[in-house]
């Protein structure tokens, strides 16, 4: 089970387990279309617009063991997802490599700052004390969302830096959470016609 490269930016990927099955397909140079199924109804929401603010074009579908639990089934799709940015991005030659967002939701404020390193790390916090605990949409528990950013952040190679400063509101702080990333990945992947084809790192490898 490996992502392949479609062609331009575009990549997908299938990916099948005993708890899951889950197809990505993502195109960098998109508008913000989407098409979402991952059968957890608030995973589609957020999804829906971590591509609508990134306007990278995302198709999701996924099925598993959610009468168990939808853990399983929300990982297995950050791990594809990962899987396939990092295949979309290549040798991230021209990409402006680092990206930085505050969104605010009603009483919710989140910020993401995303360096697209090669070097997977994941800084998450502020979360309101219980926030782990609280069951959004009756499916999704809110512990998940860090594991969802950290799975990305390991499979994509992404240095990611996500801090809830305010928010009352379990749903709010999720989205905020979600529009914030998408708005730094968009800014980080976006190609720089300054650079040309160049790698933006004095390496010369990300």
């Amino acid at each position: 089970m490996s992502a392949e490269l479609l062609s331009g930016r575009s990549a997908r990927m299938e990916r099948t387990t005993s708890e899951s099955s889950v197809v990505v397909e993502l195109n960098l140079d998109g508008t913000g279309q989407s098409n979402i199924d991952t059968s957890v109804p608030f995973y589609d929401h957020m999804l829906t617009a971590l591509s609508k603010h990134s306007l990278i074009d995302l198709t999701v579908k996924a099925t598993g063991d959610t009468h168990i639990d939808v853990h399983h089934t929300v990982e297995d799709i950050a791990i594809t997802l990962g899987e396939v940015l990092k295949t979309a991005l290549g040798n991230k030659a021209g990409i402006r490599r680092f990206g930085e967002a505050t969104v605010p939701l009603d009483e919710a404020l989140a910020n993401a700052v995303v360096d697209i390193s090669g070097r997977p790390f994941i800084v998450h916090s502020g979360e309101p004390a219980g926030q782990e605990y609280h069951l959004i949409g009756g499916h999704f528990t809110g512990s998940l969302t860090r594991h969802i950013f950290e799975s990305i952040a390991l499979h994509a190679g992404i240095c990611m830096h996500i801090t809830v400063i305010a928010g009352r509101d379990p749903h709010h702080i999720v989205e905020a959470q979600f529009k914030a990333f998408a708005r730094a990945l968009r800014q980080a992947v976006e190609l720089d016609p300054r650079i040309g084809n160049a790698i933006p790192s004095t390496k010369g490898a990300l």
